[in-house]
């Protein structure tokens, strides 16, 4: 396209300083169909991005008067900011090296497609032992080869020592003899509702990804694989995507307090992890027996608040207990009696103040045998005798 260069026209310009830039006029041709050729021609004023600043604004002048309010961030507001910034910094710094990338490969499917899948996990001990999700692990069969990328750069192969389906964990040991910086598992009983948390992971394969939030909810509960309620889990609007799953959800102390699990699709800001507690559970029984047998007694467990009027009029010491939000036809506790509602104080003498205290307390020795649950109904203390039975693995 040929071009011309003419000065600018004289005239009061929008933008002070700017009314000798330069024009430049593009020409070109076009013919449409049964009609002559037409001459088509468009001027257009080149003008540096300095010149007028974002947003069609130009610069300040040093000379022009800036209203105070707008001069600088309120000094308090910056410290925040500067606090905030520092605190995920530091945790980035002294987790992420811990986070891995996972990618499992096993067979071929019916259609003659390689199977497989990818995620993110978090190495929690210096040996080689990898917490991730028992649906990234098992993404390519048993039988599948799990390939681990270090944060640095390194290459390996791991191995599944267990899974848990029933709370989507699974636990891999790498292969090579190598020693790796491992993330602590915090008390996610201490997690309030508001506070801040950070995501690591590997989302959509973009590796060493970072977000944050705050701890949206605590105790939701989601239905697993195998059909049953993934109970405890840390509701978070830290920003999670398909390939998070299995990396660590982390506080600002740097301690590990969920394990990233699931998203709401379609939704904004709803993802879910499990929590560290649980995590720690399932981590010791597969460490030691490769498997959890676990006993239940047929309810959705859900942490709640003991108000101060009943711990005063039950004369109850304890602040948190576990409510069944619902009890399953013809199960333990529905023959022992137990009502949706009712709050679960204690299991044959343990203090169940969370749902992960009663998970440890639904103990494979338990099965079978009939224990004693003291239950708070309405002001009421009862004690129910019933008999946890064995979680059937499906998945």
């Amino acid at each position: 396209m040929p071009q011309s260069r003419r000065p600018a026209p004289e005239g009061v310009s929008l933008f002070p300083g700017i009314a000798r830039a330069p024009i430049f006029t593009a020409r070109w041709y076009r013919r449409a169909p049964g009609r002559c050729r037409e001459n088509m021609a468009i001027s257009v004023k080149i003008i540096p991005l300095n010149a007028i600043g974002w947003g069609g604004r130009r610069p300040a002048d040093p000379d022009d008067e800036v209203p105070a309010e707008r001069a600088a961030v309120p000094p308090e507001d910056q410290a925040l900011l500067d606090a905030y910034s520092r605190a995920v910094i530091d945790v980035v710094d002294r987790v992420g090296p811990a986070v891995v990338g996972l990618a499992a490969r096993g067979g071929t499917d019916g259609s003659g497609r390689t199977r497989g899948g990818s995620g993110s996990g978090v190495v929690v001990a210096p040996d080689g032992l990898i917490l991730t999700n028992s649906h990234v692990a098992d993404a390519a069969g048993s039988g599948s080869r799990i390939e681990v990328t270090t944060a640095d750069g390194q290459d390996l192969r791991a191995r599944l020592v267990g899974d848990d389906p029933d709370t989507d964990l699974a636990l891999l040991r790498v292969d090579e003899a190598v020693t790796l910086t491992a993330a602590p598992l915090g008390d996610s009983k201490r997690l309030k509702r508001g506070q801040l948390v950070i995501a690591i992971g590997n989302p959509l394969g973009f590796e060493s990804t970072v977000t944050t939030g705050v701890v949206s909810a605590l105790g939701r509960s989601l239905r697993s694989r195998t059909g049953r309620l993934i109970d405890d889990l840390i509701q978070t609007d830290a920003a999670l995507n398909p390939g998070n799953s299995g990396g660590p959800l982390v506080s600002s102390h740097g301690e590990v307090v969920g394990i990233n699990t699931a998203v709401i699709m379609g939704a904004q800001g709803i993802c879910f992890a499990v929590a560290a507690n649980t995590a720690s559970f399932v981590l010791g029984e597969l460490v030691r027996h490769g498997r959890v047998r676990r006993a239940f007694i047929g309810i959705a467990a859900q942490q709640t608040a003991i108000p101060r009027r009943l711990r005063h009029a039950a004369s109850l010491r304890q602040e948190s207990a576990v409510m069944a939000a619902s009890v399953e036809a013809a199960s333990a506790a529905d023959r022992a009696g137990l009502r949706a509602g009712d709050l679960l104080l204690a299991l044959d003498g343990v203090t169940i103040t969370g749902a992960d205290d009663l998970i440890r307390a639904l103990s494979g020795e338990k099965i079978g045998k009939t224990v004693a649950l003291e239950v708070l109904r309405g002001t009421e203390r009862l004690t129910l005798a019933l008999v946890p039975q064995e979680r059937k693995r499906t998945g």
